[in-house]
């Protein structure tokens, strides 16, 4: 059965502030390149300067001369690395060990690291390790065809007769492309590596702890229970630091090997081609429909770029096989390698690309029927999800796309393009829908109730700007009554219960069933010592006679005004701490979570101001409709879908990574040249939680909602875009040059 209805207790649903607040804005919170331990030494990496071929020689003669350098390691030295075992729970990107051979897979690819005294030494020394080359004309083409046989990602009915059959004027065929976007986080990669003769311990920015800590056993070839692994706090990652790179294995074998702690810091420029990037993706949609707007077919095709040695899957068709009802449907992927570096995942992985897609095909479609977007995507909704021929948990699709239309104002836009006009400016509207699964993790938890009246939460999970820490303690005062302020909250290390991952909007949704568990259970032994420990006021009674609330054990029957403060309990008792432990299991492990459909939802739409005599485009305003099911805290959750909105505007308008077809190398690898969303650019930003609980996860009936803000976004605005210039952009950024083929006059 789902998880039983709960009553949502006042810690769950307000607008709270982080509690781990204070101590970023006044910087004692400790970043991994904050830490400096005695006698740490300083690596820096050496990177390749082709992107294909094999070395022939690193010269490190000078360099192993200059001052303060301590070691420079090759593939010649370094060490053994060892892979990743097949059907390990351990899981990276790039699988190919640093230093395995001397092969060149890609511009920026490791050659050597310096080891040195101070950052300023190492730098200096690594500029003057000199490689040898080998080199062929590298393939960094964004163009792409397939390069292997396309597989089945969905597939119901015939959707290649079904899409033959219909009339011209009811079809649509388009190809939409993304480029390689690259993650910038404001903090660098980073690792402090210390190796104690027998233990390893890292300082990591990781999203994923537990994780970082099985791979790098594995590939240093030593237990687990030898290596450490901690991340207090994170300064974002995107997803970019979601799986362990290469610069972690340098670090530590470095300290290995010297026997002295050793920072790695990735710099900017190592950013664009090592730690990885979201892909490129090429997708041609096939869609056909009834002359009243019903689909008869959908197909989707996509190709994505994948390094020249990895198989990662960008997969683009996550949401195609349930958005939309639809008898006859298609979706296939298949890869196109090129001499780049490893791809990985970035917010909303697969769904994003795959939605800008999706949602410009709706939309091309619904004008060339002459039916409203929003009445389009209203008309084809699903009754169950027909990809599994199971019912939703909980789907809220059609009142997010019915309440952003009234909050909108959309009634009131006239269809013709370039017919909306604001104080001299040309206006544009556009209006998506969006989708992101909603999965939960295996988690351990355990909470403690101090004699102080204090707690402390204690799980191997990760806070990445998210607010972890803050949704923890809201869950543990939910059930004790206890004060957020009076509730410490321990993450950040391996040594903990093992939590889950902070990706894919899974962590607060998996932390919520092991948390309440381990809180009650911790309630439990207080009760337990109320009834039957001596000089207790509830000495003799039964524990089932007992309630906990508000930090009160008092009778049944009563309230807990007439109760006695749980640490007048264990004061007397002698008892300094009680113990709850909680677990949970992963979704897919559940029976019945596997009967439903389980998702989050959204809506978003866009408007866009257009001056055609400057060519000058603007997204002015964005209201986001959000079906994330119950929002443990709209503070967070509100800066979650904020922050989501800002990076799909930069998706939209700025953000590609080039590369240089005869060196393979980005061209626009800084903050100078590639550009992003800044301030300036940001719209206004409304966004409305319709908070249906959906108990199919967790008995609080919350989803992820960090990538459910970003799934959507680019089509809306290039909807808006076509609405006021006359312009359809299927192939993002969008450009200026794009733009001035506009025939709207001013």
């Amino acid at each position: 059965m789902p998880f039983a209805k709960r009553t949502t207790p006042p810690a769950i649903g307000g607008d709270f502030s982080r509690i781990d607040g204070p101590l970023k804005v006044t910087g004692q919170a400790t970043y991994t390149s904050d830490f400096h331990l005695p006698g740490m030494l300083y690596a820096v990496p050496v990177c390749a300067a082709v992107a294909k071929g094999h070395m022939t020689r690193v010269d490190t003669a000078a360099a192993a001369n200059m001052p303060g350098v301590r070691s420079i390691f090759t593939h010649e030295n370094i060490g053994k690395f060892y892979r990743v075992g097949i059907g390990s729970d351990a899981r990276i990107d790039e699988k190919r060990p640093p230093f395995e051979d001397n092969i060149i897979y890609y511009f920026g690819q490791y050659i050597a690291v310096v080891v040195a005294d101070t950052f300023e030494q190492a730098t200096a020394a690594a500029r003057a390790v000199k490689g040898e080359y080998a080199s062929s004309q590298p393939d960094v083409r964004t163009l792409m065809l397939a390069e292997v046989t396309p597989s089945v990602d969905t597939q119901r009915g015939d959707a290649n007769a079904a899409f033959a059959a219909a009339p011209e004027a009811l079809q649509l065929d388009q190809t939409y492309t993304t480029p390689i976007e690259t993650h910038n986080p404001i903090e660098l990669h980073a690792t402090l590596a210390v190796f104690d003769g027998t233990n390893y311990t890292f300082y990591e920015t990781s999203q994923s702890i537990v994780n970082q800590r099985a791979t790098m056993a594995q590939m240093l070839g030593v237990p687990e229970d030898r290596v450490r692994v901690m991340t207090k706090y994170l300064g974002s990652g995107f997803g970019g630091k979601l799986f362990p790179w290469s610069h972690s294995l340098l670090a530590g074998a470095a300290a290995r090997n010297l026997l002295r702690p050793v920072k790695l810091v990735v710099t900017r420029e190592m950013m664009f081609h090592n730690v990885g990037h979201r892909t490129s993706t090429q997708q041609r949609m096939r869609l056909s429909a009834t002359p009243e707007g019903r689909f008869t077919s959908i197909q989707q095709d996509y190709v994505y770029q994948t390094a020249r040695r990895e198989t990662r899957k960008e997969n683009c068709g996550e949401t195609t096989g349930y958005l939309y009802s639809s008898p006859n449907l298609r979706v296939t992927a298949a890869y196109a390698r090129r001499d780049i570096a490893p791809s990985t995942s970035m917010r909303g992985p697969g769904a994003v690309p795959g939605l800008f897609a999706i949602e410009s095909a709706v939309d091309e479609l619904a004008i060339k029927l002459n039916i409203d977007p929003v009445k389009l995507r209203l008309i084809n909704e699903p009754a169950i999800d027909e990809s599994l021929n199971v019912p939703f948990s909980s789907r809220h699709l059609k009142e997010c796309l019915t309440t952003g239309a009234e909050k909108f104002g959309w009634s009131s836009r006239t269809p013709a393009t370039g017919s909306m006009r604001r104080g001299g400016l040309v206006v544009g509207w556009g209006v998506t829908a969006g989708s992101w699964a909603a999965r939960r993790l295996a988690a351990d938890v355990v909470v403690e109730l101090h004699a102080d009246g204090t707690a402390r939460v204690a799980t191997a999970t990760q806070d990445i700007g998210t607010g972890t820490y803050t949704v923890l303690a809201q869950m543990v005062s939910s059930v004790t009554g206890i004060a957020l302020e009076k509730i410490s909250v321990a993450i950040g290390d391996t040594r903990l219960p093992p939590g889950p991952i902070s990706g894919g909007s899974m962590a607060t949704a998996s932390l919520v069933p092991a948390t309440l568990q381990a809180a009650q259970a911790a309630v439990k032994q207080v009760l337990a010592t109320a009834s039957g420990t001596d000089g207790s006021p509830f000495m003799g009674q039964s524990a089932d006679t007992l309630e906990f609330a508000r930090t009160m054990v008092y009778r049944k029957g009563t309230s807990p005004g007439a109760g006695v403060p749980f640490e007048r309990i264990l004061g007397p008792a002698g008892i300094n701490v009680v113990v709850g432990k909680g677990r949970s299991g992963p979704s897919q492990d559940d029976a019945d979570a596997s009967k439903v459909s389980i998702h989050s939802y959204c809506a978003h739409f866009v408007e866009v101001t257009w001056q055609p005599d400057t060519a000058r485009l603007r997204v002015s305003k964005v209201l986001s409709v959000i079906d994330g099911g119950t929002i443990i805290n709209g503070r967070t959750g509100l800066n979650q879908i904020e922050g989501a909105v800002v990076m799909g505007v930069g998706m939209t308008l700025f953000e590609e990574t080039l590369y240089d077809t005869r060196s393979g190398a980005p061209l626009n690898r800084n903050l100078a040249d590639y550009m992003m969303t800044t301030h300036a650019d940001a719209p206004t930003i409304d966004v409305t939680f319709l908070d249906h609980p959906d108990y199919a996860l967790n008995p609080l009936g919350a989803r992820g909602i960090g990538e459910i803000g970003m799934a959507g976004v680019a089509p809306a605005i290039t909807n808006a875009v076509y609405h006021a210039t006359g312009v359809r952009v299927r192939d993002l950024p969008i450009r200026i040059e794009d733009l001035l083929k506009s025939e709207v006059a001013a």
